[in-house]
């Protein structure tokens, strides 16, 4: 034990058993612990034993009962050294003088380290870990007491450290501050050392050394901008130089203009800030209880060029609440509490350039009652001034983050085409799933249920299954940009379709009733995107390739200890994945960059192409006017070492001085 207390238990009925503790010591011949009876008492020196009976356990507590503080001057009852109390003890429980349990303690208790004397006035001296290591025993981590495998603790007495000697810690952690490294010359630490490595090595002592901290000074900036709310510019004239795509909306009051919106887990947050030039449309659930009023209506907002716009409301009132409400068990009473709510709010955004001039809110208002379920709507929507077609938000031709992918069927008349995933509601049944158009750059997983009874036919199942899903896609093409013209075929990429597994064969009847193998349950929709320019800063993302591609499963009727005339359940879903890739393929390796990988900058701490790294703009460590200029003058002495050792050179030397 290293504290002033320590607690155990004995199991057992303790009826009748006497409880002792006494003080040990060891023989000095044999090395040996005394042997212990069962004539001790509950005190032995400084030490008290307190024993609290229970049904089957007993507690028992043994506690120091003198004072651990260090001496002062002066100063009796205290400890005179910092390993104040060493000690022996053995806790014995018996009944009719036989032992029936034993317990040993080896108590190494410390002196407390608090000081209530006077505080010095002699500041303490922390060393710039520019030249000297800040700490040279970093596993020293308890101060006054010996830390386990830390060898360099000073605190460690010898016979202690003897305990853990042959597993200290290594590395900087147990002690070696200094350690050598990679790039020194004297170092051979490196696996394979190449041919090169002593014309690149360091010849430096170890008190210069990267692990002690840093070398040179540059400026830190430390950022202190609050989670909702940025500094503004405190210069006369524009506070803002306009938006930028993605560049959160400020308020009049230096804040930001936040709307529900759904996080990345799927839940709703409350204060999330609205992007700049970024669509959504969500749904939030909540009650009665639960209910919350956003932003007020007469927030103004900061257009962009620093002046303050005010909201255009329009309040509308819902006539068919149950498009937003899903009713409870309950039925209404005069007594159920009801409440005039927001229902739904559409934002429309009209802006141009980098700026927005002017916001017009619809707000649908209804009653909400308790035990009721609200599913709330918020719509964003961004509208290009200059732009006669609501439908056209900006003016990047390419796709933006959050914006629908642009879908045509090209096989029929009318060839506007759509490419959605599911968005479950109430059970989650297919049968009641609206759908939700795929977002451009945004990774999705989404599904339904759908049920299947025990004598369905596989043939039929599979064809259910097939159709539900190809409902999603009523699309041959999609757009490869989000201005593509559906009169120009150029502008649009035809969608790889990968068909299911077709099998005819009737797998449910005989001993395989409710066992459908080869379900296409998966739809797997990949697109393939590049960046190939930009508008305004802003990237131009366009879509090279579409792949439709299904993942089969194995059906199995479930269901308890009876199922006759019982339905189970299918979940089918669909999944979008974008995957980016560049816009020209990378330059392909050499076989030598391949071979001789040591040559390679970005393997190794020193290589070839990096031998005048110092007269390179990226080198930081000095201002390049001096490296250039000590870059000249060693060119210069060794052109002259050069001109030197040539023997014309001594001849005109010779010359000159007849």
């Amino acid at each position: 034990m290293s504290g002033p207390r320590v607690n155990s238990f004995f199991l057992g009925n303790s009826s009748g058993v006497n409880f002792s503790i006494i003080l040990s010591s060891v023989d000095e011949e044999t090395g040996k612990l005394q042997l212990a009876n069962c004539s001790g008492s509950k005190r032995a020196g400084d030490w008290n034993l307190n024993v609290t009976p229970g049904m089957n356990t007993s507690k028992v507590t043994i506690s120091l009962t003198r004072n651990l503080q260090l001496c002062l001057p002066n100063a009796t009852d205290c400890c005179t050294t910092p390993l104040c109390v060493v000690e022996i003890l053995q806790v014995l429980a018996c009944r009719d003088s036989v032992i029936l349990a034993h317990l040993l303690i080896q108590a190494e208790i410390y002196a407390n380290s608090s000081f209530t004397g006077n505080v010095s006035e002699n500041a303490t001296i922390i060393p710039n870990q520019v030249f000297h290591p800040l700490g040279s025993c970093p596993c020293d981590l308890t101060g006054g007491a010996c830390d386990v495998r830390c060898c360099c603790d000073l605190e460690c007495t010898p016979d202690l450290k003897q305990l853990f000697n042959e597993s200290c810690f290594t590395g900087v952690f147990g002690g070696d501050v200094n350690p050598p490294f990679d790039q020194l010359c004297s170092s051979q630490s490196m696996e394979y050392i190449p041919d090169w490595f002593p014309f690149l090595c360091v010849q430096s002592s170890l008190n210069n050394t990267p692990f002690l901290g840093y070398f040179y000074h540059g400026s830190t900036s430390i950022p202190r901008v609050p989670p909702f709310k940025i500094p503004l510019q405190t210069s006369p004239g524009r506070l803002f130089t306009g938006y930028r795509q993605g560049d959160p909306i400020m308020t009049e009051e230096n804040e930001y203009f936040t709307i529900p919106q759904q996080s990345t887990a799927g839940q709703c947050v409350g204060n999330a800030p609205v992007a700049y030039l970024q669509n959504f449309d969500v749904k939030c659930l909540t009650n009665l209880a639960s209910y919350k009023e956003g932003l007020p209506r007469d927030v103004r907002i900061n257009s962009g060029t620093g002046d303050f716009i005010q909201q255009n409301v329009i309040y509308r009132t819902i006539t068919d609440m149950g498009k937003f409400i899903t009713e409870s068990e309950s039925l209404h009473t005069a007594e159920v509490l009801c409440q005039n709510v927001t229902f739904a709010e559409d934002y429309a955004f009209i802006w141009k350039d980098k700026n927005i001039e002017q916001i017009n809110v619809t707000v649908f208002l209804g009653i909400l009652c308790d035990g009721e379920i609200l599913a709330q709507r918020f719509t964003v929507k961004f509208q290009s001034l200059k732009s006669t077609n609501v439908t056209v938000l900006f003016g990047n031709p390419g796709y933006q983050v959050g914006k629908p992918v642009k879908a045509a069927n090209m096989n029929a008349s009318d060839t506007f085409g759509s490419l959605n995933i599911w968005q479950p509601a109430g059970r989650g049944l297919c049968t009641l799933a609206t759908s939700t158009p795929v977002l451009f750059g945004l990774d999705s997983f989404s599904g339904c249920i759908l049920e299947v009874g025990i004598d369905e036919d596989c043939s039929l199942l599979r064809g259910n299954v097939t159709e539900k899903l190809n409902s999603l896609i009523q699309a041959t093409h999609v757009g490869k940009r989000d201005n593509s013209s559906y009169s120009d075929l150029n502008d649009w990429v035809e969608i790889i379709r990968l068909d299911p597994f077709n099998s005819d064969t009737n797998v449910s009847s005989g001993n395989l009733k409710g066992i459908c193998p080869d379900i296409p349950a998966n739809l797997n929709i990949r697109i393939i995107f590049a960046d190939v320019g930009a508008v305004q800063g802003i990237p131009q993302q366009q879509i090279l390739a579409v792949q439709i591609s299904y993942s089969t499963v194995i059906w199995q009727f479930q269901c308890g200890l009876l199922c006759e005339n019982s339905t189970s359940f299918l979940p089918i879903t669909a999944s979008v994945q974008f995957i980016k890739v560049p816009a020209q393929p990378p330059i392909p390796m050499t076989r030598f960059q391949i071979n001789y990988t040591e040559f390679d900058c970005n393997r190794n701490d020193v290589c070839w192409p990096q031998l005048f790294y110092p007269l390179t703009r990226f080198y930081t460590g000095e201002p390049y006017s001096q490296c250039l200029a000590k870059g000249l003058l060693l060119a210069f002495l060794v052109l002259l070492a050069a001109i030197m050792s040539n023997p014309w050179f001594s001849k005109l030397w010779n010359s000159s001085l007849v």
